[in-house]
């Protein structure tokens, strides 16, 4: 065979080839940005990641919340959380959404939507067309519920007292910290802050302990 003829063939070739070959190559999220400031994280190129993810980063930020079980908050091209939270946790949990929302099963490309039909989210892929429904974890939405917020309302027994004197007392895996109460008491608190499994609290109701 000639040489401009195996060369047309080439071209022709590569002019058929699906275009998902190369896109698959392209995507790589951007290495994660954060630091820690104090009692907080702060996830400095958020936006680029979710600019790549190309989802709504509204909606990344309230998952991260719900898994990693702290408050937060965007500002500008940052997401600030509320807590001492690991860049590794922090990354786990988006492969976690990364592989939920937007890796297409079929073909293993990013290159999809997300569509709602009736009450169930669907994602599509753009490259090859398959669609299947988004089934988020069971376990997220559990853990969801074992999950102390900055603004809740518990009832408390405070158990002990702490070196600066001041209550403490235990409610799901969360050591709680009470000014102002005494061992034995009953309160009814609210969560003011939260730092990673430690939570602070301002009494709204005491009942002495008996």
């Amino acid at each position: 065979m000639a040489d401009n003829d195996y060369l047309a063939l080439l071209d022709r070739a590569k002019q058929v080839l699906p275009e998902t070959i190369e896109n698959h190559e392209r995507f790589e999220l951007p290495d994660l940005d954060i630091l820690q400031e104090g009692k907080t994280t702060v996830f400095r190129n958020f936006i680029d990641v979710t600019d790549k993810l190309r989802r709504d980063p509204q909606h990344l930020l309230q998952f991260l919340l719900r898994e990693l079980g702290t408050p937060g908050s965007t500002e500008g091209r940052r997401a600030v959380f509320k807590a001492k939270i690991s860049p590794a946790s922090i990354n786990e949990k988006i492969q976690s959404y990364t592989e939920t929302y937007v890796i297409c099963s079929e073909c293993g490309l990013p290159d999809t939507k997300v569509i709602k039909e009736d009450r169930t989210l669907v994602l599509e892929c753009e490259a090859c067309g398959a669609r299947r429904s988004i089934n988020v974890r069971k376990a997220a939405k559990a853990e969801a519920r074992d999950v102390l917020r900055v603004g809740d309302t518990i009832e408390l027994l405070i158990s002990d007292i702490g070196k600066k004197g001041d209550g403490v007392g235990k409610h799901l895996e969360y050591i709680v910290v009470v000014p102002g109460t005494s061992k034995g008491n009953r309160v009814t608190v609210k969560i003011t802050n939260i730092s990673g499994k430690t939570a602070f609290g301002a009494i709204t109701l005491e009942k002495p302990a008996q």
